[in-house]
């Protein structure tokens, strides 16, 4: 197991991958391993980072995503430190981020871009206006206080990394890893980071409106998941509302005359009501079974905190210090 490994997601970075490598190098000395994850590149960046001292590993399935699940299958680590290869997040705060973990047994620490340069240094307005949207939208509705949702400058714990379901296969990993977070109740630390824009010839992957919209999607599939009782009760809500305002001028009609003039609406209504009560039911179950999970993981995070403690002793008797 290793003391700290920071892992570098790659994908066509050739410009940048290696200073970012020697960075981490420099700032964190001989207890960090660095990890870059290759996802097929074609410009040289795995060759690049090899030559820069780091280990590379590849993965074939295209998508941040699925590089991120590979690595955190495959590292065992007490810290992870999780970085875009692409410079814009300088490594001076890593110490910080891994005392945090090490130190103060903090889940998952954030580097706020948001609160120091980004808006400065970032050139695309809609990016801004996405990231600022994001974190209003997650922080209203997961009671969180997460300064930065689309961050790809964090830090991990060994039982963070080893419970989290990884689901998206894009730049959503972000904005999921978050609401995970403050869903199940981790602990969560925001450093503020500084951010510089891309270097000349260094293009971003990431789509503002495509991306933009998948994290959207992201969002709504969450929040039904990990808040259904919320998410099914407004629909609940809704339906009971559109029900009941367009069959009161029909039962007033009725009242008046003892006729039923519009018999379409009322049973458009009378369909409306019924389809609001199983929304309200289909809430209270997924509700219960929430609270079930909710009981499993914190039985499945006390299992991964053991399997954790069983690897650091192994990695001390098999490689002791010197």
């Amino acid at each position: 197991m290793d003391k700290i490994a920071v892992l570098l997601p790659c994908y066509n970075e050739v410009k940048t991958v290696a200073t970012v490598v020697k960075d981490y190098k420099n700032v964190l000395g001989k207890e960090a391993v660095i990890y870059v994850y290759d996802n097929n590149s074609t410009d040289g960046s795995a060759e690049a980072a090899e030559e820069a001292g780091a280990i590379v590993r590849h993965e074939y399935k295209q998508g941040k995503g699925n590089v991120v699940r590979r690595m955190f299958r495959e590292i065992d680590a007490e810290c992870y430190i999780m970085a875009d290869a692409d410079d814009t997040n300088p490594a001076q705060c890593a110490p910080e981020m891994v005392n945090l973990i090490l130190e103060k047994n903090v889940d998952m620490v954030v580097g706020d871009r948001l609160s120091s340069t980004y808006f400065q240094e970032n050139k695309r307005p809609f990016h801004n206006f996405g990231n600022s949207l994001v974190r209003m939208l997650i922080n209203k509705l997961f009671a969180a206080d997460i300064k930065d949702i689309m961050t790809g400058h964090r830090a991990f714990s060994y039982e963070f990394v080893k419970t989290f379901p990884v689901i998206s296969e894009g730049f959503e990993i972000e904005t999921e890893m978050s609401i995970h977070a403050a869903d199940k109740n981790m602990s969560i630390a925001n450093v503020v980071t500084d951010y510089r824009d891309r270097p000349d010839g260094s293009e971003s992957k990431l789509n503002t409106f495509s991306d933009g919209f998948k994290v959207l999607r992201t969002i709504f599939r969450l929040l039904r998941t990990y808040r259904s009782m919320f998410f099914f009760g407004i629909l609940a809500l809704i339906l009971f509302g559109l029900g009941i305002g367009f069959m009161i001028p029909v039962l007033i009609s009725y009242a008046y005359t003892g006729l039923v003039a519009r018999f379409p609406t009322l049973i458009v209504c009378g369909f409306s009501c019924l389809a609001g009560i199983i929304a309200l039911f289909t809430g209270l179950m997924l509700q219960t079974m929430k609270v079930k999970n909710r009981q499993d993981f914190e039985n499945t995070l006390q299992r991964i905190h053991d399997i954790k403690l069983i690897k650091k002793e192994l990695s001390k008797r098999l490689c002791p210090p010197d």
